[in-house]
């Protein structure tokens, strides 16, 4: 895993999975970046994604750091999935499950036919306020406050069921996309059941009252229609990919190994454990209490499983890197790149080790994959800042103030990156590629900061 970045959610109004059974502040909800997750993600949504009809690599997955069970759209192409629903997974299959169904608020329009259901409840809200005001002052003020209130039921009732009706329809979707892709939906019904399990726990209220007042359909209900509709599917029995399966189980290791104390997860991954999950989730917990030679030792043991493991090798050299000896990280991390063909997080990392050695003749290779890594993936600040600093360490002032605003523009410090690219700007070549893109960030920068203002 990769440090936590900034993301901008394009729409206020998310169209989520489920109830969040335990919310953070949004302030915790930072991205979680990881080239193996990553990789992951692209391959166990591709079928899916074919299905919808998209191109494979038209929607994007993106693992935010919540422990709430929740994954939602809101806006775009990007389908965003908590921590915690990954950490509540047994299998690839349940993902693939909450992932279609999430497809389906997007292939439906439903960020943006929110005002389908919010336009209604406002006619609503502002008839009853008038027929309110006009009883009142007729003299009958309780009647008053009684038509107001009635409004208000009635215009969150119409907004709710409109909610419910999104729900149904990217249930049905779901269930549509999973047929076309071949993939059994009993790791959707499997997740289903996990999410009324813990509506029993936490005491959910499953009557009428607690119906009108949610923005899903009753899970129960939910159950009943998916089991129905997906055991009638030729690939209701079809077994999980077995090779897909393991990797979701690594994943998932790396996940509680990067996030939780380093007791737990020795807990939960003992020493008996000896597959690949459990050394991932080790090799973490060692890293994050500084006991490197044990950390080492859980990645070696990976690499003696497999000796072109990148992930592997890509650990080992962050275990070497961040415990001060980069120069012996280059080696594993100059391999991973190489297996991974350039993977833009593990390329940063590599250009990060290279600039850490001070080492100048180190710097023409930092600055080959770290330009690669930020063509590849221009929403990585970190890349930029690693870039900036061989800029600036080779004299290149005007292409160091540049990525700095690269960066501060990825990191939203938008009135620094306005500064940063106006600085930038007026030292490059006039007409050249970075000059016009100096221009853009700072048009864009400029832009951001006049919309906030208007907002407020």
């Amino acid at each position: 895993m990769t440090r936590p970045l900034p993301r901008r959610i394009g729409h206020a109004l998310a169209v989520s999975f489920a109830l969040l059974i335990a919310p953070v502040p949004a302030s915790a909800q930072s991205v979680l970046r990881d080239a193996e997750t990553e990789a992951f993600f692209q391959d166990m949504a591709a079928p899916i994604v074919a299905a919808a009809g998209f191109n494979p690599h038209a929607i994007d997955l993106v693992l935010l750091n919540d422990p709430s069970i929740n994954a939602f759209v809101a806006g775009g192409q990007a389908v965003y999935i908590h921590s915690g629903l990954i950490s509540a997974a047994d299998n690839a299959q349940e993902v693939q499950g909450v992932f279609a169904h999430e497809l389906g608020h997007i292939t439906g329009g439903h960020v943006i036919r929110g005002d389908e259901g919010g336009k209604p409840a406002t006619g609503i809200t502002l008839l009853s306020l008038l027929l309110g005001a006009a009883a009142a002052a007729a003299g009958s003020g309780d009647a008053g406050i009684g038509i107001m209130m009635a409004g208000q039921q009635a215009a969150l009732g119409k907004y709710l069921a409109f909610s419910r009706a999104q729900e149904s329809s990217a249930d049905a979707a779901s269930v549509s996309f999973l047929a076309k892709a071949g993939i059994s939906g009993k790791g959707s019904v499997d997740f289903f059941k996990k999410l009324q399990n813990m509506e029993f726990r936490y005491g959910f209220k499953r009557d009428a009252d607690a119906e009108f007042y949610s923005t899903h359909p009753m899970t129960a209900d939910r159950l009943t229609t998916l089991q129905d509709s997906f055991s009638q599917d030729p690939a209701w029995n079809r077994p999980p990919d077995p090779a897909l399966q393991a990797r979701f189980l690594r994943v998932k290791a790396k996940l509680v190994g990067y996030l939780s104390e380093p007791a737990a997860t020795l807990a939960a991954y003992p020493d008996w454990m000896q597959d690949a999950p459990a050394h991932l989730a080790r090799a973490y917990a060692f890293h994050k209490e500084a006991l490197m030679d044990k950390a080492l030792a859980e990645t070696d043991a990976l690499l003696k499983m497999d000796s072109d493991d990148p992930y592997a090798l890509e650990l080992k050299g962050q275990v070497l890197l961040e415990s001060g000896r980069p120069k012996d990280a280059i080696e594993p991390l100059r391999r991973a790149t190489e297996l991974t063909r350039n993977t833009p997080l593990i390329a940063t990392t590599l250009g990060h080790a290279l600039i850490a050695t001070e080492d100048k003749a180190n710097f023409a290779e930092a600055e080959r994959v770290l330009k690669t890594a930020v063509a590849r993936d221009s929403d990585n600040p970190f890349a930029w800042y690693q870039l900036g600093v061989v800029y600036e360490a080779q004299g290149d002032i005007p292409r160091a103030r540049l990525a700095s605003a690269e960066q501060q523009l990825g990191e939203f410090r938008l009135p620094e990156a306005l500064r940063s690219a106006e600085a930038a700007e007026g030292a490059l070549p006039k007409g050249s590629p970075d000059w016009l893109r100096a221009q853009d960030i700072a048009m864009s920068a400029r832009a951001m900061i006049e919309r906030m203002k208007k907002s407020r």
